[in-house]
C-alpha cells in the first residue's frame, strides 16, 4: 500500500436538489506506483460496478499522413488479448452480462466497461489485457481497417452528416492538429499498416498515462490493491503526451465546396475557433447557446425548421479540447434552398450579436440546464465518465457541485460579454457545403472566395497544390 499516494475527497452523497444542482458522491483518488491516477466512488445501490480507463494521447499521436491510427488500435484491442481470441474475449463478457467498449477521441483513447459486482475480478482481467497484452492480430486489423473505409465510403454515398464534423474541422483547422480526423480518411486509413499499430501502442500508450475511474458495488480498500497488482506496474509510454499550440481563428468567409453530383440536399457547416474545456465562461457559453442553438426551440431550429420549413433541424454546438475547439453551426436543406438557408443561419447570428438574450430567454435557458444536468450523472457509467473528463482537464469537484451555481449567476452581463467573444461574427466564419456543385457553385460564391473538391476524393481536404 505504500505505492499509493491515497486521499479521501469528502463531499455530500449524489443528491438533486432543484435548482441547487447536483452535487457528485465521495471518492477516494490514489496514484499508482508507475503514476497512474485512480478515483474510486463506493455506490452500493445496485450490484454494479463501472469503470472508465482513460489513455492520454489519442489521434494527437497519430502518425503524420496516418489519420485514424489511434481509433484502429482501439478497435483491436477489443478483438483478442492476453490469452484469449477475439471470440474469446466477446465470450468472456457475453457470458456474464457485461459490456466493454474502447474508443479514441483526439487527446486520448478510452476503454468502458460495466459488469456485475461478483465479476469485477474479470472485468479488471479483461481490461488489464485489451491495454497492456492486446493481442494485435493482423486479420483482425485487415477487417478493421477495411470496416472503417466502407463506413466512410456508405457515409459519402448515403447520408454524409456523419461526415461533416470531419470536413468542418479539417477545413477549420487546416494547418493544426485539430484538423486532423481522429477516424480517419480513406486515404490515411489505406496508409496505416499494422507496424504503425504496433509502434502507436508503444509509443502512445502507457501505465504513465492512465486515469481510471470506478463505480459502484465494491470496498476502496480491496479494490486499491487490486488495481496496484492490474495496471500499477505497466510500463511507462516511449513518448511523451502529444500538445499542442491554440489555433487561430479565420478571418473571413472561406469557403469548402464538395461537389456531389446528383445531391438532392445541401449539407452546410459554419464555424470558427470557440472555446476550450476549461474556458472560465464555459456555462455561460452553454447558457447563450442554449438558446441560439442547443434545444429544439432554439433561434436557429425555430428559423430553419419551425419557421421556414427550410430544413428538418439547424443547431449549433461547441466542441472543448485542451486548446479551443471549434463552434460551429449545421443543417441541411434542399438543393434549391441552399442559399436561403444559409443566409438565414447567417442572419440569426447576426441577430444573436444585435439583440442579446432578453430576461425571459436567460432565465428559460437557465431553468433549462438545470433540468438537463442531473440526469447526466446519475448511473456508474456516467459518474465514472465525469470524473475521468474532470480529472483529464485537471478539474476538481467544483466543476459538478458549482454548476447551478454558475448557470443561476450567468447574467445580462455575462450574456453581452460571451457572445461578443465566444460566438463568431457572421463574417468571419468558415462554410463548407456538401452538395451538387453544379447547382449551386455560382451563388455561394457571394459569401467568399470557392475551393472545390469532390466528395469521391478520399481525404477531407483539398488535394494539395
Amino acid at each position: 500500500m505504500r505505492a499509493f499516494a491515497l486521499s479521501l475527497v469528502l463531499l455530500p452523497a449524489a443528491t438533486a436538489f432543484g435548482a441547487e444542482g447536483v452535487k457528485l458522491p465521495a471518492y477516494k483518488s490514489a496514484t499508482l506506483a508507475n503514476g497512474a491516477v485512480v478515483a474510486l466512488v463506493e455506490k452500493r445501490d445496485t450490484p454494479l460496478v463501472s469503470m472508465n480507463v482513460t489513455v492520454r494521447g489519442g489521434g494527437l499521436g497519430d502518425p503524420a499522413n496516418k489519420d485514424g491510427t489511434a481509433s484502429l488500435y482501439a478497435d483491436l484491442i477489443q478483438k483478442g488479448a492476453g490469452n484469449r481470441t477475439a471470440a474469446q474475449f466477446a465470450e468472456a463478457i457475453e457470458n456474464v452480462g457485461g459490456s466493454l467498449s474502447a474508443g479514441a477521441g483526439s487527446e486520448s483513447v478510452g476503454i468502458n466497461a460495466s459488469f456485475m459486482s461478483r465479476d469485477v475480478d474479470l472485468m479488471l482481467e479483461l481490461v488489464a489485457d485489451a491495454l497492456q497484452r492486446p493481442r494485435l492480430d493482423a486479420a483482425e486489423f485487415e477487417k478493421a481497417r477495411t470496416l472503417a473505409v466502407q463506413s466512410i465510403v456508405a457515409a459519402k454515398d448515403s447520408d454524409p452528416r456523419a461526415l461533416m464534423s470531419s470536413y468542418g474541422d479539417a477545413w477549420l483547422f487546416r494547418g493544426h492538429p485539430y484538423g486532423r480526423s481522429v477516424g480517419g480518411s480513406e486515404a490515411s486509413l489505406a496508409a496505416v499498416k499494422l507496424d504503425d499499430i504496433k509502434r502507436y501502442y508503444a509509443d502512445q500508450v502507457g501505465g504513465d498515462r492512465l486515469i481510471i475511474t470506478m463505480v459502484g458495488d465494491f470496498d476502496s480498500a480491496t479494490m486499491l490493491p487490486k488495481l496496484e497488482r492490474s495496471f500499477g506496474t505497466w510500463r511507462k509510454a516511449g513518448a511523451s503526451v502529444p500538445t499542442v499550440p491554440p489555433p487561430a481563428k479565420v478571418m473571413g468567409r472561406p469557403v469548402l465546396l464538395v461537389d456531389k453530383p446528383g445531391a438532392t440536399q445541401t449539407y452546410f457547416w459554419l464555424g470558427n475557433v470557440g472555446a476550450s474545456r476549461t474556458d472560465p465562461a464555459r456555462t455561460a457559453q452553454s447558457v447563450v447557446n442554449t438558446v441560439f442553438g442547443g434545444r429544439f426551440t432554439s433561434m436557429l431550429n425555430t428559423e430553419l425548421r419551425v419557421k421556414s420549413g427550410l430544413t428538418y433541424g439547424a443547431s449549433a454546438s461547441f466542441s472543448r479540447p485542451t486548446q479551443p475547439g471549434s463552434f460551429h453551426i449545421g443543417s441541411y436543406t434542399e438543393t434549391s434552398k441552399t442559399t436561403q438557408a444559409i443566409d438565414m443561419a447567417l442572419d440569426t447570428l447576426a441577430r444573436l450579436h444585435k439583440d442579446g438574450l432578453d430576461a425571459d430567454q436567460l432565465k428559460s435557458s437557465q431553468s433549462y440546464m438545470l433540468g438537463q444536468f442531473p440526469p447526466t450523472i446519475e448511473t456508474n457509467g456516467q459518474i465514472a465518465g465525469r470524473l475521468a473528463d474532470m480529472l483529464f482537464y485537471g478539474l476538481g469537484p467544483e466543476d459538478v457541485n458549482e454548476y447551478a451555481e454558475r448557470v443561476l449567476n450567468v447574467d445580462a452581463v455575462a450574456v453581452r460579454s460571451t457572445i461578443e467573444q465566444s460566438f463568431p461574427q457572421p463574417d468571419d466564419v468558415a462554410l463548407v457545403l456538401i452538395g451538387d456543385a453544379a447547382k449551386i457553385r455560382d451563388a455561394v460564391r457571394k459569401y467568399g472566395p470557392v475551393t472545390e473538391m469532390k466528395i469521391t476524393d478520399p481525404r477531407f481536404t483539398p488535394a494539395a497544390k
